[in-house]
């Protein structure tokens, strides 16, 4: 029998409503474990070369994992991807909250979508039973007003509700899929691929947890974590949430500032998680199982700008694109922001990025208040950031129907110069980690196969000198142990990024949370990892099969895109990032070189197996068993 996972997929054609269930065999769980690694099986496969990311012929996968659902910490995450409508690469995105454990209870290991429903509809999946249901009724309407109305049709409140909000059917190309109302699968518009097929929500509810090999060994697991929350400094996270690291960040110099042209920001305070936690934190929620609570939940009820605590809360990415970004430091305005992304579902990264880089289009004369509409789009104008926001998410005004594509499509629109203004890699805007200062998160930026990705590898300061012997001895469990000069690209650094983004990309195909499992600073490390792995399904993995399983998700993607004509030519960074920082602090001055990203992207493709240009070769695929794929590979 299997342990952890249902061993059913669920195949959905909308195009007739016709539905199957894929039983699967063991080997095929253990090769790719869940996640974005067993979605690639079914888009390389299936998705043809050239397809519409927003065509029928694209396909979007939801998959949770063989440990999603167990009992313990940071397990309960799902991935959906499909190609992207963003870079027309591949697509990855990933969410928690409580709707992935109540997926698998509900009887799933994964969902694949085909086709397009010639009306919109939901998918309730009931205890095993899975039905296609009329969603005309949902059209427009918020997410929370969604989210409410589906318990209410399924007549169970605990039912969990996965959904595309009101931007995507409208087209905005960043939207996201939205859970809980405030979880979002949030990156590289994997809404707006949902949206186009007509699927409006996915309504789950179960009562079938799978068995699992040691509940013993788990349980005494889950018993060893929680300590670290006291003594472990980096899991502030739990009483600060993501918006704790405000101020670390601008310590460093890496908070970006004013669309990323300076690394400090003189309001960081306003905005840092100790003014959120001291002035509009309503309380801490968490998702299935975890003690670390990191989800900020906040309220206002009074002033300008209010917020619903039905939508969560600011974290920090939200923080920077809206807040240092726009040189805005108006926490109540970020939240409400915030807020008003949940409701609409985009993804509040690539969503504030854009305004941040219209903001300086505008300083710069490159669009005018003609472009405008007449709103004084300075840094700093928080009534003009929420009026372009609500004109994004509804396509409306002068501003609307142009960022909602994306700050890249904006910059070939407008011209003169706009390109220069830009912060996207694969045309999906950065997130607030600069990588200037962080230099391997450079080259990761640069690889990722679906853009600029803050979580897709460990940060540079945890492999710097001084690094802390807490953090040093998690990374010697995956073979790492010599920390580097800060700001160095070397060789050694160019291998830390190399092996830390295969153990986040096992992480992406386990559907595991970062802030509890990682090869540094979580609630459990490389060898913890690997016990819970085996705890859960009873294969006796270790740390190398896991970070293996890593390489190959990777090795998959890469395949995908450079089916689709990416190469090394794709691997790069924005014009800006290699322009001196200006402004004050440690980072003023800084600039990554042209020279150093090129040895590096050399050293990362010896390193991964794939050609100087950037692809894998047939003899790498065959040696992470999944040579099948070498077909899809350009000749």
């Amino acid at each position: 029998m299997p342990y952890g996972y249902n061993g059913k997929i669920l195949h959905v054609d909308l195009t007739t409503g016709k539905m199957e269930v894929e039983t699967p065999p063991e080997p095929f769980y253990r090769k790719y474990m869940g996640g974005s690694a067993m979605a690639l099986h079914y888009i390389l496969h299936e998705v043809p070369k050239g397809a519409d990311p927003l065509g029928p012929e694209n396909l979007l996968t939801i998959f949770d994992s063989v440990v999603t659902g167990a009992s313990i910490s940071g397990q309960s995450r799902i991935n959906v991807n499909a190609k992207s409508p963003m870079s027309g690469g591949i697509g990855d995105s990933q969410a928690g909250g409580f709707f992935p454990a109540e997926f698998k209870f509900a009887g799933y290991d994964g969902v694949v979508f085909r086709g397009k429903s010639p009306k919109w509809i939901y998918l309730t999946i009931i205890n095993g039973e899975a039905k296609l249901n009329d969603a005309s009724h949902l059209l427009g309407k918020v997410t929370g007003e969604v989210d409410k109305l589906l318990k209410q049709e399924v007549s169970d409140p605990k039912a969990q509700v996965m959904q595309v909000g009101p931007a995507a059917e409208i087209g905005v190309r960043f939207s996201g899929i939205v859970n809980m109302a405030n979880r979002m699968n949030g990156r590289t518009g994997m809404g707006l691929v949902m949206a186009s097929k007509n699927l409006k929500a996915i309504v789950v509810r179960g009562r079938a947890k799978p068995a699992i090999a040691d509940q013993k060994a788990l349980a005494e697991l889950n018993r060893a974590g929680p300590p670290n929350m006291a003594t472990n400094p980096d899991m502030s996270v739990g009483t600060l949430g993501t918006a704790g690291v405000v101020m670390f960040q601008n310590m460093l110099g890496t908070l970006p500032t004013r669309n990323y042209n300076e690394g400090q920001f003189e309001q960081a305070e306003a905005i840092s998680g100790e003014k959120l936690a001291e002035t509009i934190l309503k309380q801490r929620d968490t998702c299935y199982a975890c003690i670390v609570r990191c989800k900020r939940v906040v309220e206002i009820t009074k002033g300008k700008y209010t917020a619903d605590p039905l939508y969560g809360g600011t974290e920090y990415e939200t923080l920077g694109t809206f807040g240092s970004y726009c040189g805005i430091g108006n926490l109540a305005a970020i939240s409400h922001a915030h807020q008003i992304c949940d409701m609409y579902g985009v993804d509040t990264i690539s969503c504030g990025a854009t305004i941040a880089f219209a903001m300086e289009c505008y300083e710069k004369g490159i669009i005018t208040k003609e472009d405008t509409g007449g709103i004084d789009l300075r840094f700093g104008n928080t009534d003009a950031m929420i009026e372009v926001l609500k004109q994004i998410v509804t396509k409306s005004g002068k501003l609307g129907p142009v960022l909602a594509e994306g700050s890249a499509r904006a910059a070939e629109l407008w011209g003169k110069g706009a390109d220069e203004c830009l912060v996207t890699c694969k045309n999906e805007e950065s997130p607030a980690h600069m990588p200037q200062v962080k230099r391997s998160l450079a080259l990761i930026y640069a690889v990722n196969p679906f853009g600029a990705d803050h979580q897709s590898s460990e940060h540079d300061p945890y492999y710097e000198e001084g690094v802390a012997q807490f953090n040093l001895d998690r990374l010697k469990e995956m073979g790492l142990g010599e920390p580097q000069p800060a700001r160095s690209l070397t060789p050694e650094k160019v291998r830390f990024a190399y092996l830390t983004q295969c153990f986040y990309s096992m992480m992406d195909s386990l559907t595991l949370c970062q802030f509890v499992y990682g090869p540094t600073w979580g609630l459990y490390g490389p060898n913890d990892t690997a016990r819970m792995v085996k705890a859960v399904t009873g294969w006796d993995v270790t740390v190398d099969e896991l970070i293996e399983l890593g390489h190959r998700r990777i090795a998959l993607m890469r395949t995908f895109n450079a089916r689709e004509g990416f190469a090394r030519k794709d691997d790069k960074l924005p014009k800006k990032f290699f322009k001196p920082l200006v402004g004050v602090g440690p980072s003023a001055g800084v600039a990554l070189t042209h020279e150093e990203m090129d040895t590096a992207l050399d050293e990362y493709y010896k390193l991964a197996g794939f050609t100087n240009q950037g692809i894998p070769t047939p003899k790498t695929l065959k040696q992470l068993d999944i040579q099948w794929a070498a077909e899809y590979l350009p000749t």
